[in-house]
């Protein structure tokens, strides 16, 4: 278990875009003891944390948010890929070299090989990730076919949240939480809150089997 957080901001509101997303990562520790990393981008108003449980890969090969080959992906992953050997091999067989052992750089090795929804389609797993695209300034939030890992995701005026747990986006100052009264009653009447609502308004579960559907970098 990893935990996966960020944003997408056109204001950090007086505050240190490094320092907010340390907080958000900070907030998922318990997911991730061994480690607790981020990568920005303030120029593009990108943030990207990531609690790390250390599993496959012990090593600092397997640190994350980890960068593509070619430069041009980042990403911040939960989960297990189970085919991850035969896509490794596909992967081995275009000429590209690992650095490590993670499953992580393979998805990550994958989505720059393959394109970003044809790679998601090849994997068999448990999973939920966030990719960043430099060169198309996007953000994918993709979760695996049965929802077993989480991912939830908020949008506000000039901000785009998104994390394991719903700890990570309150801990972001730029969003006030208020609870959905629907959720609630569907909470009060069910025992618990169906998907794709959580119990805040604006702010949603990623519904399982959610392919890649960019979010861009401009946030309304």
């Amino acid at each position: 278990m990893c935990g996966i957080t960020g944003f997408i901001t056109d204001n950090n509101r007086g505050n240190s875009t490094g320092d907010l997303v340390r907080k958000m990562t900070a907030s998922l520790s318990h997911r991730g003891p061994d480690g607790n990393q981020t990568w920005l981008d303030e120029q593009n108003g990108i943030a990207i944390g990531h609690a790390r449980l250390a599993v496959i890969d012990l090593s600092a090969t397997g640190a994350q948010p980890m960068h593509s080959s070619c430069g041009r992906y980042v990403i911040s992953y939960n989960g297990e890929i189970y085919n991850r050997d035969e896509l490794l091999h596909q992967l081995a067989g275009r000429g590209i070299q690992f650095r490590g052992h993670s499953d992580t750089e393979v998805l990550l090795e994958a989505c720059a090989a393959f394109g970003v929804r044809p790679a998601v389609e090849r994997m068999i797993g448990m999973f939920a990730f966030a990719l960043w695209d430099k060169a198309e300034q996007v953000l994918y939030l993709v979760r695996d076919r049965l929802g077993i890992k989480p991912l939830y995701w908020g949008r506000f005026s000039g901000l785009f949240l998104f994390g394991s747990e719903l700890k990570a986006l309150r801990a972001h100052p730029g969003w006030k939480p208020e609870i959905h009264r629907d959720a609630l009653i569907a909470y009060m009447r069910h025992n618990c809150v169906p998907a794709p609502l959580t119990i805040y308004q604006g702010v949603y579960k990623l519904p399982p089997g959610s392919l890649p559907q960019p979010v861009d970098g401009e946030v309304e």
